[in-house]
């Protein structure tokens, strides 16, 4: 459970951690195409408004224009086209002077793709157009390279996703390191618990074995009396309530420890079936079940056998007077599904969710007259956890249901 617990928090911490820098990297990444695009339109828009060139003859450039500053370089440092179109759209004049990689040909080949994306902004491959219209109907139209800028980009981008991940994979040692750290003061305070629970349940079967051969003694020498029984009964209850602490302390331990082995699902329902027939008709009720045949699965067998025995006992004990109890094995695609369900009156659809929780009763009177502990359920669920499984309840039209789905192994 401690070692569930410690993954969980680390799966659930990287997960945290990646999605925060998942949506950094997008922000980044987003911002630094947004602020390219924002500069070339600023270039572009400079472009047309000193008729092709960014700085006209006696301008000096502007320093405090973030967007775009413009140096006397910049028109050695940027590579631009500038296309002159009728209304019609044809080519009516072309200026390839600062720039190498386009002819005419590639240039009405831009022109058309340009055409085809629509909107007087836009990117055509690495390149950013923008069309400006003409006093003469026509138009102009100004196309600029921004591979490097776009480079440099995807570049820091890039850069920012290894660092990120560098950074994650530091996260995650860390937290395998000190989780480890943190909860294993926690782990050894409930090893000690399990191990007195051990210790505890074995100092006690000692003086029960003692009364209770005792008891026999009395019996058969004074004969049987009503003090006789009550003390059996008591001896008897306080027996099991041990082995039930005991069983619950060894289903919460991981797996590994318990002889894992491939078995029959459907035939350990069957028996528990079969089992807890005549207690059922003892008490006035019905017993039903819907066995799908052929269900295996891997774990450990006596866990399996506890379940269906917990689900069953506490369907018998707390089904209202000739009740049906129907118990359902079948299989949805991997997953076994174990079906318990018995009418039961009055209960509070808010405490559902408590019935798991251990010595959790929800009528102590009840309880009593039963035998409960509140220790059967709280088992149930330790077990289905421990074969990577789930268990849940439900109360609709006066029905109980308990569900535990546990996923299949072979």
């Amino acid at each position: 459970m401690i070692r569930s617990l410690r993954w969980k928090f680390i799966w659930i911490a990287m997960l945290s951690l990646l999605g925060t820098m998942t949506v950094l990297c997008v922000s980044i990444g987003v911002g630094n195409h947004w602020l390219t695009t924002r500069r070339v339109d600023r270039a572009i828009s400079l472009l047309h408004q000193n008729g092709g060139t960014f700085l006209p003859p006696g301008v000096t450039f502007d320093p405090s224009d973030f967007e775009f500053q413009v140096t006397p370089e910049t028109a050695f440092e940027t590579r631009y086209f500038i296309v002159e179109l009728t209304e019609q759209r044809e080519v009516k004049a072309v200026n390839l002077e600062h720039i190498a990689a386009f002819d005419r040909h590639s240039v009405t080949e831009t022109i058309s793709k340009v055409i085809q994306a629509g909107g007087s902004r836009g990117y055509v491959d690495y390149y950013r157009f923008g069309l400006f219209p003409s006093e003469d109907g026509g138009s102009t139209m100004i196309v600029m390279d921004c591979f490097l800028m776009l480079q440099a980009a995807d570049n820091m981008l890039c850069i920012t996703v290894i660092i990120f991940l560098v950074c994650a994979l530091i996260v995650f040692l860390l937290l395998l390191f000190f989780s480890g750290r943190a909860i294993r003061p926690f782990a050894e305070n409930l090893e000690r618990q399990r191990q007195f629970v051990t210790d505890a349940s074995h100092e006690l079967k000692t003086p029960l074995s003692i009364l209770s051969a005792d008891l026999d003694l009395l019996s058969d020498s004074c004969g049987e009396s009503r003090w006789l029984e009550s003390a059996r009964t008591q001896i008897t209850r306080l027996d099991k309530l041990i082995k039930n602490l005991v069983e619950l302390a060894r289903t919460e331990e991981t797996i590994e420890g318990d002889t894992v082995e491939e078995f029959s699902v459907t035939e350990i329902a069957q028996a528990s079936v079969d089992a807890f027939q005549p207690a059922a008709e003892a008490d006035g009720k019905t017993l039903v079940s819907e066995i799908i045949a052929d269900i295996n699965t891997k774990g450990v067998r006596d866990n399996f056998f506890y379940l269906f025995s917990i689900l069953l006992d506490n369907a018998v004990k707390y089904c209202d007077p000739e009740g049906t109890i129907r118990l359902s094995l079948s299989q949805h695609g991997r997953n076994i599904c174990i079906s318990v369900s018995n009418p039961c009156k009055g209960i509070d659809t808010a405490q559902l969710s408590r019935y798991f929780d251990r010595f959790y009763r929800v009528d102590s009177s009840r309880s009593r007259s039963t035998g409960g502990y509140g220790i059967g359920l709280s088992t149930a669920k330790a077990i289905v956890i421990r074969h990577h499984g789930h268990i849940a309840n439900s109360y609709a039209d006066g029905v109980i249901t308990f569900i535990a789905k546990i996923p299949k192994t072979c």
